[in-house]
């Protein structure tokens, strides 16, 4: 008589966790070296803790930026195309309807919102990970008109001049700062989902 084992279900592909891995560590380094290039000409009234930036100073903190963003760019690029041509992209994160975003966010704050099949995304996973996505594409487009202004005149415009893509630059960086926050606490609620991540598997059945 044969006996059947469960066996532990591949979860992330390595290049999913290598490239994410990656991507977290550009994202680190160019938030928190932005932060030091804008104390040196703050927006708004108030500037971050110098504690938490890096770069030391204003040169220090642009050569760690744009080093971070070619970095982001590049790795992110890598991620996209795997996720396009082994067609990942569609299964994972489609259909997504505003019908399922609200019932799995009402699910979800409820407490009800299952996490048993790692492969699965729920409609909130799929639209916070597609916005993420379209925010870092965001924060490189403007990056490059506060870069190369002169380089980039039709950029500069759709984003209303210099200070203009200063602001969209600004807002981006924060919405991807309140996105890795949310991500971090719902890994702090589900922290099978950290493992998976780390090494490509989740608990055998």
């Amino acid at each position: 008589m044969s006996q059947s084992t469960a066996s532990p279900k591949a979860s992330h592909p390595r290049w999913l966790r290598l490239t994410h891995w990656l991507n977290a560590l550009a994202v680190l380094v160019m938030v928190t070296s932005g932060w030091r290039i804008y104390n040196a000409s703050p927006l708004y009234e108030f500037s971050f803790p110098t504690s938490i930036t890096l770069g030391g100073w204003l040169g220090g903190a642009l050569q760690w930026h744009f080093a971070a963003m070619w970095f982001l760019a590049i790795n992110g690029l890598i991620y996209l195309a795997f996720n396009l041509f082994s067609g990942r992209l569609k299964r994972r994160f489609f259909p997504v309807s505003p019908k399922g975003v609200l019932h799995d966010l009402w699910a979800a704050l409820r407490g009800k919102l299952g996490h048993a099949d790692l492969n699965h995304y729920n409609q909130v996973q799929r639209v916070a990970y597609l916005f993420v996505m379209v925010d870092i594409t965001l924060l490189v487009l403007s990056g490059l008109v506060l870069w190369k202004s002169v380089q980039f005149p039709l950029l500069r415009e759709l984003m209303f001049g210099y200070e203009g893509a200063r602001r969209v630059h600004f807002f981006a960086m924060a919405l991807l700062v309140a996105f890795v926050a949310v991500h971090l606490l719902m890994v702090a609620l589900v922290p099978k989902t950290l493992l998976a991540m780390i090494v490509g598997r989740k608990e055998q059945a």
